[in-house]
């Protein structure tokens, strides 16, 4: 195969590091191989699933031959439009956030930050190319894997066809993710906007920008650009921004989000969008009913993923899916073709890259090492942890207290506000808090929600604690370093323990005491 037959990538701006990353990820003098008599796995797709499927059956040096197949950038959304672009931007504007709240750590701060956008830009692109090649093609060749760039369509119940060549296979894995929904907005196409998958080739600053979508990804993006010197309009139709979150939670970045100037626009409907002598106009309605206007240089729609299932020819292998909730998998992620399984986006509600790492590892052990079906892995085993990366963030893990109830479990809530974890209160972060859910008249622990700068780094230790079913008595007797916020957690585990101090129990040590 040349590099004619498949489509050649380009990723403004097409600097160094942007060449580097295609060079890793999409290599434009590429050759596809001559396919193996039959595979053991193919896999569609080579975002974070179809990677770890792939060199996780490769890797076990069982000679099991296996193919990967993509049609843009292996790597998938992580790497290129998602968790590791947006964690470089965000790294950079909390350098912004630090530089402005030195004041009351003591530090005189310059009158004018001043932030080289393009620079912040330049570095994400560095950076994303740096890590590139662990998803390379290169790389996977290397393992082991045979690495076909072009468009996967099965052709019949055990063959994919993909540049002219035809794959045969014993079992076949679907993960080719999800991408940006486009908004239902009349002008909006017009006008044009960014999403996820194109706001990262920025490299001029817009200084008016609109964001569409109040949860995870639209409130990380709209704080990041806003500390990196843009005027940032957030919309949101739901009366409060990540209305699925912990009520409590959302509230305090919702507060942060305000008091850093973040104009929000809530419970608004949008009616259209035009281009006028200013720049891009949006006409929006909220609760009085009249409609107004606002004047952006940028939009960013930040609302939506749509499963990627366009032009795999399903239909012929019987494989069940809808065009907005993807493929149709059961708890073993089997489609309901027997020998196609799925994940990742494509299949699942849990859109995370471990969640895709962790789908991927089951399918692993599902397609390959389960003969007949026995000691297969589930999918709703996972205990799945979950973080939101703005400032502070939301970690989550576990049920909220809302879906334990729904589930017919009481459950009991212990919170243990930053005000009363020294490190928070030294390190001047006491906006957050440690919340978890225990089963009642038990120290099981059901679900736990923090707020804080490092949320994520902390949610970690209850995740363990529930897959090692660990309860909040045990935990109470985890020694935490002092002085470090993630005391939080073993306060609240001895504040669970003051619990079983009842009257009686007071009175039996009392007794022990006289005999010590």
């Amino acid at each position: 195969m040349t590099n004619a037959e498949f489509e050649r990538v380009i990723i403004q701006p097409m600097d160094e590091y942007n060449r580097t990353l295609v060079n890793h990820v999409h290599p434009a003098d590429w050759i596809n191989p001559q396919p193996a008599s039959c595979y053991d796995l193919v896999v569609i797709g080579a975002g974070t699933a179809g990677l770890v499927v792939a060199a996780g059956a490769a890797g076990l040096g069982l000679g099991l031959k296996v193919a990967l197949i993509e049609k843009h950038l292996m790597g998938g959304d992580c790497l290129n439009v998602g968790c590791v672009p947006s964690k470089c931007i965000i790294r950079s504007s909390r350098v912004v956030a630090e530089m402005q709240e030195a004041g009351k750590f003591g530090i005189i701060s310059p009158e004018n930050i001043e932030v080289d956008f393009s620079a912040v830009m330049a570095r994400m692109r560095k950076l994303r190319a740096g890590i590139s090649h662990h998803d390379s093609a290169q790389r996977f060749q290397k393992i082991g894997v045979d690495v076909f760039l072009g468009n996967a369509s099965f052709a019949n119940s055990n063959t994919v066809e993909v540049g002219g060549k035809v794959l045969r296979f014993k079992k076949a894995v679907i993960a080719t993710g999800a991408r940006a929904v486009r908004p239902s907005i009349p002008g909006i196409e017009d006008v044009g906007y960014l999403t996820n998958e194109t706001v990262f080739s920025l490299t001029a600053k817009p200084k008016r920008l609109a964001v569409i979508g109040g949860g995870p990804i639209g409130c990380e993006l709209a704080q990041s650009f806003h500390r990196l010197g843009c005027e940032v309009v957030l919309f949101h139709r739901g009366s409060h921004l990540l209305n699925k979150e912990d009520a409590d939670a959302a509230e305090i970045v919702q507060n942060v989000f305000i008091r850093e100037g973040i104009r929000l626009v809530l419970g608004c409907k949008m009616n259209r969008v035009a281009m006028t002598p200013e720049g891009k106009t949006l006409y929006f309605t909220c609760g009085n009913g009249s409609e107004e206007s606002v004047t952006v240089d940028e939009i960013l729609a930040g609302a939506g993923r749509a499963p990627n299932v366009e032009g795999l020819n399903l239909e012929t292998v019987g494989v069940e899916y809808n065009p907005r909730k993807g493929v149709f998998v059961n708890d073993y992620l089997q489609t309901t073709n027997p020998n196609i399984y799925a994940a990742g986006d494509i299949c699942m509600d849990w859109k995370f890259t471990h969640a895709a790492d962790a789908a991927a590892r089951i399918v692993i052990k599902n397609t390959l090492f389960s003969p007949f079906g026995l000691g297969r892995y589930k999918l709703s085993n996972l205990v799945m942890p979950w973080a939101t990366y703005t400032d502070p963030e939301i970690a989550h893990v576990g049920l909220y207290e809302h879906e334990a109830q729904a589930k017919g479990i009481e459950v009991n809530t212990i919170k243990i506000p930053f005000t009363s974890v020294d490190r928070a209160i030294a390190d001047g972060e006491e906006e957050g808090f440690v919340k978890i859910h225990h089963r009642k008249g038990s120290d099981e622990i059901i679900g736990a929600t923090i707020v804080a700068r490092h949320a994520g780094e902390m949610i970690s230790e209850i995740t363990t604690a529930i897959i090692g079913k660990v309860g909040l008595s045990k935990l109470s007797s985890v020694i935490h370093p002092y002085p470090t916020q993630a005391e939080g957690i073993k306060k609240a585990a001895d504040a669970y323990r003051r619990t079983l101090l009842t009257p009686t129990s007071k009175k039996f040590l009392g007794f022990l005491t006289k005999f010590s």
